[in-house]
């Protein structure tokens, strides 16, 4: 008996594809079965907005990495303007090559709003009025007390043929087409156009309840994809590669995927697999790393510091305050986006000035002449100001030199020191955070969380 014949993953990208139909070809003349067909998906994500650096591409990094949890990798994709004619080629284009392709962006209200007038005129099909949209979008505004505006009856129109796909978060509906399979492609296959709303909360919704149905329906299930991503701070990439890749070598050679992430503030390990094997393959990387990398890992998938804190510090009955300079009220901000901070994050304060640092924390305006407000002693005060004051278990504390100015031969830009006050005492350590302002904010306010961690998974 023959083993099945299986296309290897590297095959699928739109540079293969032609490799990838005459690998299958010559397998099925072999008489290998075919276990996995690979779906051509090519996503067009349509807004001005986007090319124009004003917004990020948020629909391209969302859709990606759900289609590629689900198993189907996106093998393309493209940023259009609000222009009719591009929007048509990318569409045309996309169809002639893909089994499915995904556009998102242009079923506003408004006159820029042009996909699905596009899509109509594209497809040959005349628009028509789908009084259940209508109802919909009426409804939606009366229940929002807000008068309907005119243009909003826009939406309602949909091309002739189109599956509606209902939108119970706003008022343009996606809409999901099957298309004749000699309409763009010459191979007689059949393929697929989605169109969903631009705006975040309306798009995810609709592909996990609507969209991801109908794949699974039309193009079968998916191969089993298993994926895990580790998070990790205070590592660099290469110290973590270096750490982990010789122990994970075999698991590699078995299928496990490994790949790193790396921003300024921290490295995301993702390890991940394919087929029935997947998951223990996955499992057994996972707890290789987690030995190696220790306290290094702060949580898995999109998990963040400040939820993990929040989570600690409510499983321990204790709270947190924090004093900033530097960062301005970031490592606050980000605390208070948790749900259920409140039971825990007992103040902020954001002492910029070294006036400020005297009245709310009781900085000496001794140690700030002697040593300035960037220095181990403030960090130090500031933290037991904080905590003195607030009455917490744990304070933590930042100030240091964000630039580009301000900094000196003994205190560079880039210089900060992280103090925290904790039940047992005060710990200080100073960093140095070379960045733009943004970027060291970002990464300060990292350090600062992970030394509450790292502080609240010891004794207390």
């Amino acid at each position: 008996m023959r083993p099945a014949f299986v296309l290897p993953h590297r095959c699928t990208g739109l540079r293969s594809t032609a490799l990838a139909k005459l690998v299958l070809k010559l397998a099925s003349k072999a008489g290998w079965p075919e276990t996995v067909r690979a779906v051509v998906i090519e996503l067009v994500n349509i807004g001005t907005e986007l090319l124009l650096g004003r917004i990020a591409n948020t629909h391209q990094q969302w859709l990606c990495s759900r289609l590629a949890e689900l198993g189907w990798p996106v093998t393309r994709q493209i940023a259009v303007p609000d222009s009719a004619p591009l929007i048509q080629q990318a569409l045309a284009e996309a169809l002639g090559r893909s089994d499915l392709v995904i556009a998102t962006g242009g079923l506003g209200p408004t006159s820029d709003d042009l996909t699905c007038e596009q899509v109509a005129m594209l497809l040959g099909r005349p628009l028509r009025e789908d009084n259940a949209v209508l109802e919909h979008i009426k409804a939606f505004y009366s229940m929002r007390a807000r008068p309907m505006p005119a243009a909003a009856t826009r939406q309602a129109l949909v091309p002739q043929g189109a599956r509606v796909l209902p939108n119970q978060h706003g008022t343009a509906p996606g809409l999901a087409i099957e298309l004749d399979p000699n309409r763009f492609r010459s191979n007689g296959k059949a393929s697929w156009l989605i169109v969903l709303p631009g705006p975040p909360r309306e798009l995810q919704p609709m592909f996990e309840q609507q969209v991801v149905p109908l794949l699974k329906e039309k193009f079968g299930g998916a191969e089993e994809y298993f994926c895990r991503t580790l998070r990790t701070v205070g590592l660099a990439e290469s110290v973590v590669q270096e750490k982990i890749a010789q122990a994970l070598a075999r698991l590699v050679g078995a299928g496990l995927e490994l790949g790193y992430m790396a921003v300024p503030w921290g490295v995301d390990v993702r390890l991940a697999g394919r087929g029935a094997a997947a998951a223990d393959l996955v499992h057994k990387a996972e707890n290789t790393v987690r030995k190696l990398l220790g306290a290094a890992i702060y949580g898995t998938g999109a998990d963040e510091l400040e939820t993990v804190i929040v989570r600690l510090l409510t499983e321990r009955g204790q709270t947190l305050a924090v004093a900033e300079s530097c960062t301005g009220g970031c490592i606050a901000n980000r605390i208070t986006n948790v749900p259920g901070a409140s039971a825990v994050f007992v103040a902020g304060f954001v002492t910029y000035s070294n006036t400020s640092k005297q009245q709310f924390l009781g900085v000496d305006p001794g140690a700030l002449t002697a040593h300035g407000a960037v220095s181990e002693l403030v960090a130090r005060q500031m933290a037991e100001g904080a905590r003195r004051c607030t009455g917490a278990d744990y304070a933590v504390s930042v100030t240091g030199i964000a630039g580009p100015t301000g900094g000196t031969a003994d205190k560079p830009v880039g210089t900060v020191y992280i103090g925290l006050a904790t039940p047992t005492g005060v710990i200080v350590e100073k960093y140095f955070n070379p960045y733009d302002r943004i970027t060291f904010k970002l990464v300060t306010a990292q350090q600062a969380l992970n030394k509450v961690r790292l502080a609240l998974l010891g004794p207390f």
